[in-house]
């Protein structure tokens, strides 16, 4: 083969090296300006729905046991879908279905698109706008159950992460030397995270150490892709569980001199609706000032109760994540600590009672007066029965049930959030605290809860679809089958025993029916302000 001469071989190698420096600068000319546009998308705010085509959200999936849902993140001020704007795509084409719901979560900035699990083939692949015929491609999706699901970063600058899929032991701390915090939009990838300590961790609540650079910019991780960046953990020699978690300082670092509210509930319900008018409206009246609702996954229109009590305030906060109530009356607290001075933690079917007549301000002045040490204040509860009744009472469940057992069943507590122990350890009944305090027992003759816990079978079977706590059984599986949180003799069905109605009956207590009807029966029409909602 015939050589080429030197003169030319120069030239040619001149002319080579050109073209290699044009095409690399034009390939970072397209990429400068791709990046410009994908960054103008999201900093632009569209003023009508066909916008969204153009504003790329951030999607994130997760598959729970009956039911996909897609997080739909955008840029403030951007219009939000409704449920009839979307339609759920699967693998299967004729499978395709609109939404259950498609719900707002003001706290994170998002929306919950709920898609129903579809078998055989029902692998849900996108969703689809109506109005303007787009496609949001959902990715993959991750599982319920071994997932980092939501963070905040605490005013001592640690981040609290929300986990399942370690299945720790219940109400005590583990070993955090075993596990580390990882910071990253690509959890999985050890290339392009952060790593940190745990400082503790303890049944699905993790604290860790926060990197400055994430401190400093919580909202994007330095260096990478608009993607916001994630936290997760690991057990040390193991991969991180999947995360769609996002540190954000939503806790406020400097407290007020005085509280805003002297006392505040935490609640976290399914399907409640028609019995939350009576709950908050009787609570308001002796001293409830401030209502924290976790709303696991209802669809029963709660969002028109709340709104019908637009003069109480009252928050809804969307927490689909199932099993943990544990870890949403932990992230309740956090939130309520910057607002609250106490805040029980209870259930729609459990009522606060007064025998004396005080109201729940009343008992807190005298407490903060006598002993400020004592931070939690545990109340006894009275099970009540269906009370003979076959069917839900019109008048409200205060008013229907007036037979319970006699003995006192477990406690409730009312506790103050600054001076809970920082790993968050509760078990639902109670939490734990710091060493410096202590709690103390109420007097039944001053406060206790009527619990509402057996009602008319209609209400009760709903409980056996699934159970709300962590570390509680749920009824339809074989297990803790003498454990107190099952309904004695029931079983794992939910079968109406032929005496329902008529057990759990042991004495008649009309103490609580009898204050009602004083503070709420009008006295022209003879009916309670929220009788009108359970006919």
């Amino acid at each position: 083969m015939a050589q080429i001469p030197i003169k030319h071989r120069k030239k040619h190698v001149a002319v080579r090296r050109s073209f290699f420096w044009c095409i690399l600068l034009l390939c970072f000319a397209a990429f400068t300006f791709s990046s410009l546009l994908f960054q103008g998308f999201h900093q632009w705010r569209p003023a009508t729905t066909t916008a969204l085509t153009v504003v790329k959200p951030i999607i994130q999936t997760v598959e729970f046991p009956d039911e996909t849902v897609v997080f739909l993140k955008y840029p403030p001020s951007t219009p939000l879908f409704t449920k009839h704007d979307l339609y759920c795509l699967y693998l299967d084409p004729n499978s395709s279905q609109p939404p259950e719901s498609v719900e707002n979560d003001e706290l994170l900035g998002q929306q919950l698109v709920r898609c129903p699990l579809v078998k055989p083939r029902g692998v849900l692949t996108s969703l689809f706008v109506k109005s303007t015929g787009y496609t949001l491609s959902i990715g993959p999706s991750r599982r319920w159950n071994s997932l980092a699901y939501e963070a905040m970063i605490d005013r001592d600058n640690t981040t609290i992460v929300f986990v399942k899929g370690f299945n720790l032991r219940g109400g005590r701390q583990s070993d955090a030397s075993k596990f580390k915090c990882v910071y990253g939009w690509d959890v999985k990838n050890p290339k392009l995270v952060l790593q940190s300590d745990v400082v503790s961790i303890a049944q699905e609540v993790v604290r860790c150490n926060t990197p400055v650079s994430i401190l400093n910019n919580p909202q994007r991780f330095i260096g990478t892709s608009n993607m916001p960046v994630k936290v997760s953990v690991r057990m040390v020699g193991k991969e991180p569980l999947d995360s769609i978690a996002s540190p954000k300082r939503r806790l406020q670092p400097n407290l007020p001199a005085q509280k805003q509210h002297n006392m505040c509930v935490c609640t976290m319900l399914r399907n409640q609706a028609s019995f939350l008018k009576e709950w908050i409206m009787y609570h308001t009246r002796i001293g409830v000032q401030r209502w924290f609702i976790y709303d696991n996954n209802s669809l029963d229109d709660i969002d028109d109760v709340i709104r019908l009590l637009s003069n109480i305030n009252v928050t809804r906060h969307v927490w689909p994540w199932i099993k943990t109530q544990e870890a949403g009356f932990a992230h309740c607290a956090l939130r309520a600590r910057d607002v609250c001075e106490w805040v029980g933690f209870m259930d729609v079917d459990e009522f606060f009672h007064l025998p004396t007549g005080m109201s729940l301000l009343d008992i807190l002045r005298n407490q903060s007066r006598s002993n400020s040490k004592v931070a939690e204040l545990r109340v006894s509860c009275h099970n009540f029965g269906p009370s003979g009744l076959k069917h839900v009472p019109t008048q409200g469940v205060t008013m229907g049930y007036n037979c319970r057992m006699i003995a006192p069943e477990r406690h409730k507590s009312i506790v103050k959030p600054e001076a809970l122990n920082s790993t968050l350890i509760n078990v639902v009944h109670h939490f734990h605290l710091k060493s410096e305090f202590r709690y103390a027992n109420m007097d039944r003759n001053v406060l206790v809860i009527n619990h509402y816990k057996y009602q008319v079978w209609d209400v009760f079977k709903e409980k056996f679809y699934r159970r709300v706590a962590t570390y509680v059984s749920d009824w339809q599986q074989q297990r803790n089958v003498g454990s107190r949180d099952r309904a004695p003799g029931l079983g794992t069905r939910a079968v109406e025993p032929p005496d329902w109605s008529s057990r759990f009956c042991e004495v008649t207590d009309t103490g609580l029916k009898d204050r009602v009807a004083e503070m709420f029966t009008d006295p022209n029409t003879g009916k309670l302000p929220w009788q009108k909602s359970l006919t």
